[in-house]
C-alpha cells in the first residue's frame, strides 16, 4: 500500500521536507563526543526530532505490522466478496486399467476382482444400455442376440476420461453481502488502528528524543557540581596545609565530591540507555564495530513555547480526531454486520450451475468418439430444525455487538481522561517552569555570597555545600520541568489527535461510509454514528410513571 498518508499526515505536522537521516545510514554522520571523551570508533549517525521521527516511519516494526494489517483486511475483502461472484471450475479425470482386469469386469467373471457385477448378469446385458457408445463395434454377433450371445468380439477400451467445466453463481442468501459489507469496515478498523499506532509513535520518538537532551544536560550539571566540589576540596587542602582550617573541613570537601561522584556516573548512564532505547524505536540494528559507543546522537534542545488551551474545546477535538473513537466506531459497524449476516442463515439459499461435460466411449479411446453436452441445475436449501444452532449464533452476535458499543462508550471516556491528564501535567510543569526560572538565579547567587563569604573568613564551608546542594536541586528540577512540559505535549497533541493530520481516504479504496459522517466521533453522536437521545441525568429512560386515584 502506497504511503501518501503518512507524507500528508507527517508534511502537514512539521512542514519539513529537508534532508532527513534515514535509519542512520542515509543521514549526515559527525565525530561525537561524549562526557567520557571523544569516540574513537569512528562517527555516528545523528538525528533531528524531524529525522528521527521520519525514520521511525519507515523503519518502526510496529507501524510496518500496522501497514500489514491493511494489506491483509484488503485480502480478506477480496476473499468475501468471491462468494457473490460467479465461480467456474474445470475437472477432469484419466483412468487406465490393465487389459486383464478389463475382461474380467465387463464380461461377468465371477472370481474375485468382478465381485460388483451382479450374478447371472451377462457382458450383454451391461453392453444394451450404451447403443450409442457401441455403435456398429459389436456388429453382426450382437445384432444377432442369440441365446449363447457372440460377445467376445467387444473390446472394451483400457483408458477412459471425462472433462467437465461448470460455473456457479450464488442467487440469494441472507449472509454474503452482510459479511462483505462487514469487511468493509474490518479495512477500516485496520486503517484506523494504522493512524493509532503511528500518532503513539510520533509522541514515543518525541518523547524518547526529549529524554536524551534532558539527560545529556544533567550531566552538564552534575559536571558542574562535581568540578566545583572538585575545587572545593583543593581548596580546603590547600587551607588545611596552610593551617588555616580544620581537617574537619577537608573531610567534609571529601565526603561531599564522592557522594556527588555516583550522581555523575548515573546520569552518564542513563544518558547511554535513553540513546539505546531511541534507536530500538527508530529500527536501526546494532553495529559490532561501534562497540561501546553510543548508536546515535541527536541535535536539538528542548524548546518552550507555552500553548493557550481550552480543555473544553480540547476533548471535543479530541473525541473528532481521535482514531481510536474511529477504529471502536468500525468495530460496532462490523458487528452489526455480523449480527445480520448471523440471522440472514434463517433465509433461503438459491444458487445455479451451469455448463458442458465431455464423457470417453468405454469401447474406444478416440477422442472423436466422445459424448458430449450441457448442464443446468438450480439448487435451494431452507433451514427447517437445526437444534437452536442458528439461534445460538445469533445469540453470540448480539452479545459482541453489545461488547462492542460498550468499548466505544468506554473509549469515549478514556480519550477525555487522557486529554484531561496531559492538560493538567502541562499546567503542572508550566508552573514548575515558571518557579525554577527565577530560583536557578537566586540559587546561583546564594552560592555565590557563600563563597565569598568563606572567601573573606566570614562564613563556613557548611554554606557552600548547602549553596551548591540548592543550586543543583534547582537546575534539575528545571530541567525535568521542561521535559515534562515537552513530553506532556506530545501526548496532548497524541490524545487531540493533533500530531498529525490526514484526508479521510484509503487510496481510492475506502468504501462510502469512510468519506461521509459515518465516522462522525463527535459528543452527539453514539457508538453506531446516530444521534444520540437527551435524557437527564439520574432518571432512567423509558419509564412511565403510573398515575395514582386518591
Amino acid at each position: 500500500m502506497t504511503r501518501f498518508f503518512l507524507c500528508l499526515g507527517i508534511v502537514a505536522t512539521f512542514g519539513i521536507f529537508d534532508r532527513p537521516s534515514f535509519g542512520g545510514t542515509e543521514g549526515t554522520y559527525r565525530s561525537g563526543t561524549t562526557s567520557r571523551g571523544t569516540i574513537s570508533g569512528g562517527s555516528v549517525p545523528t538525528f533531528t526530532l524531524q529525522q528521527a521521527i521520519l525514520t521511525a516511519l519507515q523503519r518502526n516494526p510496529t507501524l510496518l505490522n500496522a501497514e500489514q494489517e491493511i494489506k491483509r483486511s484488503r485480502g480478506v475483502i477480496i476473499q468475501v466478496r468471491a462468494q457473490a461472484l460467479p465461480q467456474v471450475n474445470a475437472n477432469a479425470n484419466f483412468q487406465w486399467i490393465d487389459p486383464n482386469l478389463t475382461g474380467a469386469r465387463v464380461f461377468g467373471n465371477t472370481s474375485p476382482t468382478s465381485g460388483f457385477t451382479p450374478s447371472g448378469t451377462t457382458a450383454g446385458a451391461l453392453m444394451e444400455g450404451l447403443p450409442s457408445q457401441v455403435r456398429d463395434v459389436a456388429g453382426p454377433a450382437l445384432a444377432a442376440r442369440s441365446s449363447t450371445p457372440s460377445i467376445t468380439n467387444i473390446q472394451q477400451t483400457d483408458v477412459s476420461y471425462n472433462i467437465s467445466v461448470l460455473g456457479t453463481q450464488l442467487i440469494f442468501n441472507g449472509t454474503t453481502w452482510p459479511s462483505i459489507r462487514g469487511t468493509f469496515f474490518q479495512r477500516d478498523s485496520a486503517y484506523f488502528a494504522f493512524r493509532n499506532v503511528l500518532d503513539q509513535l510520533i509522541a514515543t520518538v518525541k518523547t524518547q528524543f526529549y529524554q536524551i537532551v534532558v539527560n545529556r544536560e544533567l550531566i552538564k550539571v552534575q559536571e558542574e557540581s562535581v568540578n566545583l566540589l572538585d575545587s572545593q576540596l583543593k581548596d580546603q587542602q590547600n587551607r588545611f596545609e596552610a593551617g588555616t582550617v580544620p581537617r574537619f573541613n577537608v573531610l567534609q570537601a571529601e565526603v561531599a565530591y564522592y557522594n556527588q561522584l555516583p550522581l555523575l556516573i548515573t546520569a552518564q548512564n542513563n544518558y547511554r540507555i535513553s540513546q539505546l532505547t531511541l534507536a530500538k524505536t527508530l529500527g536501526l540494528d546494532f553495529q559490532p564495530r561501534r562497540g561501546e559507543n553510543p548508536p546515535l546522537e541527536v541535535i536539538g534542545e528542548m524548546p518552550y513555547v507555552p500553548r493557550p488551551i481550552a480543555l473544553a474545546d480540547a476533548i471535543e477535538l479530541g473525541k473528532q480526531r481521535r482514531p481510536l473513537l474511529k477504529q471502536a466506531r468500525a468495530n460496532v459497524l462490523n458487528q452489526r454486520q455480523q449480527l445480520r449476516a448471523a440471522t440472514g442463515q434463517w433465509l433461503p439459499t438459491i444458487t445455479t450451475t451451469g455448463g458442458g461435460e465431455w464423457v470417453s466411449s468405454p469401447t474406444n479411446s478416440s477422442w472423436h468418439d466422445i459424448s458430449k453436452g450441457w448442464i443446468a441445475q438450480v439448487q435451494g436449501s431452507l433451514p427447517i430444525w437445526d437444534s437452536g444452532q442458528i439461534y445460538g449464533q445469533v445469540k453470540q452476535q448480539r452479545a459482541l455487538l453489545s461488547e462492542a458499543e460498550f468499548t466505544y462508550e468506554d473509549d469515549a471516556r478514556q480519550v477525555e481522561l487522557e486529554v484531561q491528564t496531559a492538560y493538567s501535567n502541562l499546567q503542572q510543569n508550566m508552573e514548575l517552569i515558571k518557579s525554577q526560572e527565577k530560583n536557578v538565579g537566586l540559587a546561583e547567587e546564594a552560592l555565590r555570597l557563600a563563597k565569598a563569604r568563606l572567601d573573606a573568613g566570614a562564613g563556613v564551608q557548611l554554606d557552600v555545600l548547602n549553596a551548591q546542594v540548592q543550586l543543583l536541586t534547582a537546575q534539575s528540577t528545571q530541567l525535568q520541568a521542561l521535559f515534562g512540559y515537552n513530553s506532556s505535549l506530545a501526548e496532548f497533541d497524541r490524545a487531540t489527535g493533533a500530531q498529525s493530520t490526514y484526508t479521510e481516504s484509503f487510496d481510492n479504496l475506502a468504501p462510502r461510509a469512510t468519506r461521509s459522517k459515518t465516522y462522525d466521533t463527535s459528543s452527539g453522536m453514539d457508538a453506531v454514528g446516530e444521534h444520540k437521545k437527551s435524557s437527564t441525568p439520574g432518571v432512567l429512560p423509558n419509564r412511565r410513571a403510573t398515575p395514582t386515584s386518591k
